[in-house]
């Protein structure tokens, strides 16, 4: 099994994003699951969705504590939120941003980091946030070397 977790904002394509990994999964004749966890519904209020993908029925009905991939869309929840929690030793991580991992404070993370920037033309929030669900979903299938969904 292949969980995923993906961190962002209302309105940024979060849930989309999850529910495209999910149908990118099934087409491809795997299982996989997808839901979000969100407090009040409102636009740029935290959002974290969880996917999971196996080659087997999936049993468990939980949020993904453990990620195998984690996802971040906004990077300013990395001060807000603790987005690498019970995140694997050996996990994918992207994030959406146009900082270097320095920048962000991230220069100590594993190196299976991948800064992705939907950049413009790309999906982007009504209020200039950043957006871009379908963008992550494409860069997270080139970090892990998945085909249209991700791969173990």
């Amino acid at each position: 099994m292949f969980p995923i977790r993906i961190h962002g904002r209302g309105g940024q394509g979060v849930v989309t994003a999850a529910e495209l990994l999910l149908m990118a999964a099934l087409d491809e004749g795997r299982h996989a699951q997808a839901f979000p966890s969100f407090g009040p519904e409102r636009t740029g209020a935290p959002v974290v969705a969880f996917c999971r993908i196996s080659d087997q029925p999936i049993r468990v009905r939980e949020p993904v504590v453990a990620p195998d991939a984690v996802v971040l869309q906004d990077a300013t929840l990395l001060h807000q939120v603790d987005v690498f929690q019970g995140m694997t030793a050996d996990a994918y991580v992207l994030i959406n941003s146009t900082h270097t991992l320095g920048e962000l404070g991230l220069g100590s993370l594993a190196t299976r980091v991948a800064p992705q920037y939907s950049g413009p033309g790309a999906a982007t929030h009504p209020r200039d946030r950043p957006g871009g669900g379908g963008a992550s979903c494409g860069a997270g299938t080139a970090t892990t070397g998945g085909s249209a969904c991700v791969r173990q």
